[in-house]
């Protein structure tokens, strides 16, 4: 069983990027259930999205993930990251964006918050968790910030050791060029499957594309794929 939950701000693609999840994993005839919070999605707000795929051949009866109990969450948004990590499991990947949108809320007062801050506190928090169960520390993707560590490596006393993998998503869009904003959700979706903890290949991801993209937005989407996987892969 493989549970990934996935977070975003309305308007970002959280729900086509748990279609296209669901597709991939449905075409290697794994059963799949999926189940979004969609609050004030058309406002700005939080959207979450559930996908539990049965990659053993077992049956999956709930579309629901438990806290604490996702093997990847991928967030396209920081802010929403931190929202949802409760819900990554000990030894879990992290998989996020790491430009904000600010909230009306932070408008309206005139204080933005900072992107920034909020991924170091993500790294910061993972890595206190992981010394709290007696982890060695944190791997970050080479491509993300500075780390020497294997990703494959295991933490002490068989504790796994959480993967965190901030994503550059300013400049990945910026050199897959124009439109691309729009696809950064395959971009991360390309990220979190070029790591090798969950057993799709990027070719399924791309046909899943094929299968629940719109036709004139199919080659955007691909070629949007590509650049991250060259990028992160």
């Amino acid at each position: 069983m493989i549970d990934i939950l996935l977070a975003g701000v309305g308007g970002q693609g959280t729900v086509l990027a748990a279609k296209v999840l669901a597709q991939a994993a449905q075409s290697k005839g794994w059963q799949v259930r999926t189940a979004e919070t969609i609050g004030m999605a058309q406002r700005g707000g939080n959207v979450t999205s559930h996908v539990r795929m049965g990659s053993n051949g077992e049956a999956v009866y709930s579309p629901l993930i438990t806290p604490g109990t996702a093997d990847m969450v991928i967030a396209l948004e920081p802010g929403e990251a931190a929202r949802a990590l409760p819900y990554l499991a000990p030894g879990g990947v992290l998989v996020t964006a790491t430009t904000a949108i600010q909230p009306v809320t932070a408008a309206l007062a005139s204080q933005p918050y900072r992107a920034g801050d909020v991924v170091a506190a993500l790294a910061n928090s993972l890595q206190a968790e992981a010394s709290r169960e007696q982890a060695a520390e944190t791997i970050v993707a080479p491509n993300a910030v500075t780390a020497d560590q294997d990703a494959s490596a295991d933490g002490v006393e068989g504790y796994p050791v959480p993967l965190f993998i901030p994503v550059d998503d300013e400049a990945l869009v910026r050199e897959a060029g124009a439109g691309s904003r729009k696809s950064l959700n395959m971009m991360l979706l390309a990220v979190a499957v070029a790591q090798g903890r969950v057993p799709l290949t990027v070719d399924e991801l791309k046909d899943a594309v094929r299968a629940c993209v719109k036709p004139q937005f199919v080659a955007m989407n691909l070629a949007a794929i590509d650049r991250a996987i060259q990028a992160y892969g």
